[in-house]
């Protein structure tokens, strides 16, 4: 899940896609097309919330990921964290970062980001997407 502020309001979406970049320094990568509803956010911020959701999210991440969703509606725990970055409840892990680069990719960018703090503390086990649809690990 990534997270932003356009202006006052805080903005976010579901990636399905999250990619390690470098260890040193700690850098991402994810996409986001320059139509979604949380481009201008985004493309504005300068930094950004990153969040590894756990299996017990799938709600969560389902609304994030709908088109014209409250995502940051009643339903949604959330806080400011570091510079402002929105941070959700109940995740297992988030991460603030910051925008190193905005890449041109057709109709999206590829973000690439730097993580500067973040919490690891969340329990339980991480929500995945595969084949099109929210999964849980097998044991």
């Amino acid at each position: 899940m990534i997270t932003a502020r356009d202006g006052a309001r805080p903005v976010g979406f579901t990636a399905t896609s999250l990619n390690s970049v470098s260890a040193d320094p700690p850098l991402l990568s994810f996409t986001i097309g320059t139509g979604a509803s949380s481009w201008p956010g985004v493309r504005d911020s300068e930094y950004l919330g990153v969040h590894i959701l756990g299996e017990h999210q799938r709600e969560l991440a389902g609304l994030f990921a709908r088109s014209g969703a409250d995502r940051f509606g009643e339903a949604t725990g959330w806080e400011p964290g570091p510079h402002g970055v929105p941070v959700l409840d109940g995740v297992l892990a988030w991460l603030a970062c910051r925008v190193v680069a905005r890449v041109p990719a057709g109709e999206h960018r590829v973000i690439i980001a730097e993580a500067v703090a973040g919490d690891p503390a969340g329990e339980g086990r991480p929500l995945l997407y595969h084949q099109g649809r929210f999964n849980a690990l097998r044991d």
